[in-house]
C-alpha cells in the first residue's frame, strides 16, 4: 500500500483509514472479532485508525486500545471529542476547556496509550469561541498528550476562522479536516476542499459508501435498512424523492462499475481517494468480509471516462439528498435565516 503525506505534517498515512465506529454495541459487539478485524487492517498496510469517545459510549476506544497492545507504534491514532457523553450533564460535551481537559484523559485511559496522534473536534460549536477550544488543545500538545489537532464537519468559513485565530494568537492549528464525501455527497468539492487545500490541511473523508448506499445493499428491487443504530432512519426513507433519485443513480453506478471490472464498493471508495484534495477515506467495517471488500480500492486508479460518467450522474459539488450533509447546519438554522423560531 502506498502512503500519502498528511497535509504538511511530514506524517505518512495509508489512503484507507480504519474507522472504528462499528466496533462495539453500535455495530459489532463481539470484541474478539473486532480486534481480529483491526489486526487484519494493520497487516494489510493500513496505519491509520480513527475513532471517537462517543462511539458506543467509549467501547470503541476501549476495543481499539486492546487491539493496539504491543502494536501502538505502528499506528497513527486519531480520536474525537465534542458529542455528549452524559445526557444529564450539559458540561460533559462541547469544545470548552473544562470538558476537553476531562475528555482527553478519559480517551487516553480507554485507548490505553500515553498520547493521541490526532485529537479532533467532532463538530463546530456556535456557542464556543474557537480560541477557547484551540487554547486548550494547544496546552495538550505542549504537554505531550496530543501530537496534532484537527476538525470535523467544519464549513469552509469555520476552517478559515480557526486558521486565522491560530496564527493571530500563536496557537496550535488544525492540520486536518474530516468531512463527509462520496459519489452521492459531493458538496465539499465546491468550497470546503479548495479551502482545505489552500491551507495545506490533510483531508480525512468519512462515509465513502454514503452510509451503505454505495455498498449494493440499497437497490431499486432490494431496499434494506441501516445496520447500525448510529445512522438516522430518516436518511433511508424510501418515500423521499431525493432517496428515490439516489436509488436510480446507484443502479447506473452498479452498471458502470461492472463495465470497469470493479465492484460497486471498489468504485465508490476509489472515487473518494482519487480526488487530489483527499488524503484518506475512512472505511468503517462491521465484519471481516466488509473489510476485505474495501481493501482492493487502495490500489485502484479510476480512468477518465469512468470519472466523466460519474460526473454526468452526479455533478461536481452536488449532494443528491441535502439531508446527507453533516456540516454547515448552524448557518442554515431558522434564526440565521432571519426567521423567528416557532
Amino acid at each position: 500500500m502506498e502512503y500519502r503525506p498528511l497535509g504538511r505534517t511530514g506524517v505518512q498515512v495509508s489512503p484507507l483509514c480504519l474507522g472504528a465506529m462499528m466496533f462495539g454495541p453500535w455495530g459489532n459487539n463481539d470484541t474478539a472479532d473486532s480486534i481480529r478485524i483491526i489486526h487484519r487492517a494493520l497487516d494489510a498496510g493500513i496505519n491509520f485508525i480513527d475513532t471517537a469517545d462517543v462511539y458506543s459510549g467509549g467501547a470503541s476506544e476501549e476495543i481499539v486500545g486492546q487491539a493496539l497492545e504491543g502494536r501502538r507504534d505502528e499506528v497513527f491514532l486519531a480520536t474525537k471529542f465534542f458529542m455528549p457523553m452524559n445526557e444529564d450533564d450539559p458540561n460533559q460535551r462541547g469544545g470548552s476547556r473544562r470538558w476537553i481537559m476531562r475528555a482527553v484523559e478519559d480517551s487516553l485511559h480507554r485507548l490505553n496509550t500515553d498520547y493521541i496522534d490526532l485529537y479532533q473536534v467532532h463538530r463546530p460549536s456556535p456557542d464556543t469561541d474557537v480560541e477557547e477550544t484551540l487554547g486548550a488543545l494547544t496546552d495538550l500538545v505542549r504537554q505531550g498528550k496530543v501530537r496534532y489537532i484537527g476538525s470535523s464537519s467544519y464549513s469552509g468559513s469555520q476552517i478559515v476562522e480557526a486558521q486565522w485565530a491560530s496564527r493571530e494568537r500563536n496557537l496550535e492549528r488544525f492540520v486536518t479536516e474530516q468531512p463527509p464525501y462520496s459519489i452521492l455527497v459531493r458538496g465539499i468539492e465546491e468550497d470546503l476542499l479548495p479551502t482545505v487545500q489552500r491551507h495545506g490541511l490533510g483531508t480525512l473523508t468519512y462515509s465513502p459508501l454514503s452510509g451503505g448506499w454505495l455498498s449494493g445493499r440499497w437497490r431499486t428491487n432490494a431496499a434494506s435498512v441501516p445496520t447500525s443504530t448510529a445512522r438516522p432512519n430518516a436518511r433511508f426513507d424510501m418515500t423521499s424523492p431525493a432517496n428515490q433519485r439516489k436509488l436510480d443513480i446507484v443502479e447506473e453506478l452498479a452498471q458502470l462499475a461492472e463495465q470497469a471490472g470493479l465492484t460497486l464498493i471498489e468504485l465508490a471508495i476509489a472515487f473518494a481517494i482519487n480526488h487530489p484534495g483527499v488524503t484518506a477515506a475512512i472505511v468503517g467495517p462491521r465484519t471481516m468480509e466488509q473489510l476485505e471488500s474495501y481493501l482492493p480500492a487502495a490500489d485502484i486508479t479510476l480512468a477518465s471516462d469512468v470519472l466523466n460518467r460519474i460526473d454526468q450522474l452526479v455533478a461536481p459539488g452536488v449532494t443528491v439528498n441535502p439531508d446527507d450533509n453533516s456540516y454547515g447546519t448552524n448557518e442554515l438554522t431558522p434564526l440565521a435565516r432571519r426567521r423567528k423560531q416557532l
